[in-house]
């Protein structure tokens, strides 16, 4: 383990772990917002306490992304302090305007919110946390431009031994920030509806408030199941992004070592990469991984042994973070559509109750599967093809990051025990009685 692995170790742990707050955060103030717009459009009591209930949750999850977040983004001073210096003019900039833009406004009327239930109107209140909503996203897209311009920088000139900003429009419109924002956006909306799905059916099971926990399943119910039919169409996009910026990425992921046309997609391989082949191949759908890629049956398709060895991302922990992401991606297309169609009298369907129960964690592993993905099935970059992940560590001792990684891992295994606690002693506690 050397700085390199270690500071690599001790950032995958920050962010990991903040990202099992943030997508949680996304969602749950869009389906509140939601509930809340249901009571001021119909006057109905339950969607007041359904705002509140679900509210209170998110208002616990988002402290813990708070936290967790900061101390990532001291990381870039840190342990990255010359990816810092060579490309700060670009990356920074993007991160502060997410702070003061979107994180302080979301902050500003997160507190109106909080405080000023049945103070002022309806309407007014209602209009507080659809800002929170919308803020919370807009921080959630300025994050993944600065995350997308590393997988595919664009709008910069090398200037004085570093990258500097030169066309800020196209950093902002790259076609790569669009799609992982709306891929990773859609994917929090998805764990959202399913944690929501999921609680309401711990206590359906139990015939606890039947009648609230209806409403705020049927919501739950078209939102999950929106998002989850988007998230399919958008990975297939997503997909042929990556065939086109990242193609080391891209065979790591199908596990594809030869270049070839009309290249099969295989449902089923064991990578070997020691020896550069796939030692099991099973299920081959001839030229799939050709039109998945290139919208074209025929397409060539670049193979791992046409790069330098020393260019390639890990294979394995690449293809099956990959066949994790989706799996669990048509899977919960699947179970959001029997829920959507179940949504009148949920609790009529005990089995599928117990499904959604079970499932609360999978989007968790699936979005933690995808980020996997994109950040390890990057390197040996930690900006695509112009800046080396080893050229952009810090210059410190093994000890002091190894002292700071076991740091991390103590206080965050510590929050994480008090987030879900918290989170699941709520759950269960219920709505304030009507």
């Amino acid at each position: 383990m050397d700085v390199v692995m270690l500071s690599r170790l001790q950032f995958a742990v920050a962010s990991m772990f903040h990202f099992l707050f943030v997508p949680l955060t996304l969602g749950l103030s869009i389906l509140t917002a939601i509930y809340e717009t249901r009571y001021v459009r119909t006057g109905d009591p339950d969607y007041k306490r359904a705002a509140k209930f679900w509210g209170k949750l998110f208002l616990i999850n988002f402290a813990l992304g708070v936290v967790t977040g900061i101390t990532l983004e001291f990381q870039f001073g840190t342990n990255w302090s010359r990816y810092s210096k060579y490309v700060g003019d670009i990356f920074g900039s993007l991160l502060a305007i997410e702070a003061t833009l979107a994180f302080y406004l979301e902050s500003i009327f997160l507190g109106a919110w909080i405080f000023t239930w049945d103070k002022v109107k309806p309407k007014t209140h209602a209009f507080f946390i659809w800002i929170i909503a919308i803020a919370s996203s807009v921080s959630a897209l300025w994050i993944l431009i600065a995350n997308a311009w590393m997988q595919k920088p664009v709008g910069y000139v090398l200037r004085n031994n570093r990258a500097e900003l030169e066309d800020f429009i196209a950093v902002i419109t790259n076609k790569f920030a669009v799609l992982e924002f709306l891929h990773t956006v859609s994917g929090a909306y998805i764990l959202s509806g399913f944690f929501v799905m999921g609680v309401s059916a711990w206590h359906l099971l139990r015939k606890n408030e039947v009648q609230f926990f209806r409403k705020s399943f049927r919501v739950a119910a078209t939102f999950a199941l929106v998002f989850a039919l988007f998230e399919v169409f958008n990975g297939h996009l997503s997909g042929s992004e990556v065939a086109e910026t990242q193609p080391t990425k891209l065979a790591a992921m199908e596990s594809h070592w030869e270049t070839a046309k009309s290249v099969p997609m295989y449902l089923f391989a064991i990578p070997d990469p020691e020896k550069e082949r796939n030692s099991v191949e099973f299920f081959p759908i001839p030229g799939a991984l050709s039109m998945l890629a290139f919208h074209d049956f025929s397409a060539e398709v670049k193979g791992l042994k046409d790069f330098p060895a020393d260019e390639r991302p890990p294979v394995s922990i690449t293809y099956w973070s990959f066949r994790i992401m989706v799996g669990l991606g048509f899977f919960f297309a699947f179970v959001s559509l029997w829920a959507w169609v179940k949504r009148s009298e949920p609790d009529a369907n005990p089995a599928l109750l117990r499904l959604l129960l079970y499932s609360i964690p999978l989007p968790y592993i699936a979005i933690e599967a995808g980020w996997v993905v994109a950040e390890v099935g990057r390197q040996p970059w930690i900006v695509y093809g112009l800046m080396k992940t080893s050229d952009a560590v810090s210059t410190l001792a093994t000890s002091q990051v190894t002292i700071s990684l076991a740091a991390f891992v103590i206080v965050y295994t510590i929050l994480g025990i008090i987030d879900f606690y918290l989170l699941a002693k709520y759950a269960r506690k219920g709505p304030h009685p009507a």
